[in-house]
């Protein structure tokens, strides 16, 4: 057999392979965006956004929830010109730390963006959300929401899809 006839396709394979997967995970994230980009020039990157939050003086933050579960969400901050002037991924511990008790619902999902899980807890009269991140424990990062829509206490706990008997985390 000769063996450039039989080897010659897969080297070919395998970097067409890799080139579509490197690919994909430019659009999974913002590091292809520099900053002052157009608005348009980020949804034509990174898709349509999750969420869309205003800011001071006619600026905007756009969201973009990313990762199994939920795990990565990125901010985009777009200048009041619709410009990008920055982005972050806020789903870290450094930004569960700071967030003060008291802020209101608003300004919770300006700082984290869309929570994966909501619950209502009806006797506390409290509303429940949390949110999965990049973390090698089996962590979520929970906030407790009153009725006028404040935050009252977060903090961090097991994520319920990680009980090996628990089969509610085979839903999606």
């Amino acid at each position: 057999m000769n063996r450039a006839t039989t080897d010659g396709p897969r080297p070919c394979l395998a970097a067409l392979l890799a080139a579509s997967a490197l690919a994909a995970c430019a659009s999974y994230g913002p590091s292809q965006l520099r900053v002052g980009q157009s608005a348009d020039e980020v949804t034509q990157a990174m898709g349509a956004p999750t969420a869309i939050y205003a800011l001071p003086g006619g600026a905007q933050r756009i969201e973009y929830a990313r990762g199994p579960f939920g795990r990565q969400t990125y901010m985009i901050d777009i200048d009041g010109g619709g410009r990008v002037s920055g982005w972050a991924q806020v789903l870290s511990e450094a930004n569960f730390n700071a967030l003060p008790n008291g802020i209101t619902r608003d300004e919770l999902l300006r700082r984290l963006g869309t929570p994966g899980e909501r619950h209502r807890i009806g006797w506390q009269e409290r509303d429940l959300w949390a949110w999965r991140y990049p973390t090698n424990d089996c962590l979520w990062f929970t906030v407790s929401l009153d009725r006028e829509q404040r935050v009252v206490d977060s903090g961090y706990g097991i994520d319920p899809r990680c009980d090996a008997g628990d089969r509610s985390g085979d839903r999606q």
